[in-house]
């Protein structure tokens, strides 16, 4: 079955107002859609929250869809503008990090390196400031170009592509630094 027409029927009856298949597309793209949510707002309530949002939209809009996408690209793309309105809302500020040099304490390290594992990756990339974890989310998990994301957050496309380098670097340092991982929980 071709991805678009996937869940054609299940939309349909959503568009009807019908509780079960309403239930059923929830649970289809939920998980999905809060992993999305919590790596971009960073605060378990808040992801809970526009995930809610979200699916209120979905529903109160499904008449909107066209089919010329996916129905999980098209619930992805409220809850992803979702999130970016709650962030900008919030005043989302791109921080600048100040430069860090450890100087000669570089060679004196007694410690092995974290295995880099999902769980650890996703802790590193929580500890990210908020603007650098946004670009990096929206950059390297959820597949927008600079040019979409200068678009989406309103911001310079040389910003978006500096916010991502710094985001990776960040990442570098914080993976490095066992401390630093482990302590966030």
């Amino acid at each position: 079955m071709e991805p678009n027409h996937q869940h054609r029927e299940l939309v349909e009856l959503c568009k009807r107002n019908d509780p079960k298949a309403q239930f059923d597309l929830y649970r289809l793209y939920s998980k999905a859609m809060y992993n999305i949510c919590l790596r971009m707002l960073n605060d378990a309530q808040f992801a809970e929250d526009i995930l809610q949002h979200s699916f209120l939209d979905v529903f109160s809009k499904l008449d909107s869809f066209r089919q010329d996408a996916s129905i999980g690209a098209w619930i992805k793309r409220i809850t992803i503008n979702n999130c970016i309105n709650f962030l900008k809302k919030k005043r989302l500020e791109f921080t600048e990090l100040q430069d860090f040099h450890t100087g000669s304490d570089d060679t004196d390290h007694q410690y092995s390196e974290p295995a880099l594992n999902v769980a650890n990756i996703q802790k590193a990339i929580y500890q990210l400031p908020e603007g650098y974890r946004v670009v990096f989310s929206l950059y390297a998990i959820e597949g927008y170009d600079h040019e979409e994301i200068s678009n989406i957050l309103g911001v310079s496309e040389a910003t978006s592509k500096s916010q991502y380098s710094r985001a990776k670097s960040k990442l570098r340092e914080i993976l490095g630094s066992p401390q630093r991982l482990y302590s966030a929980t």
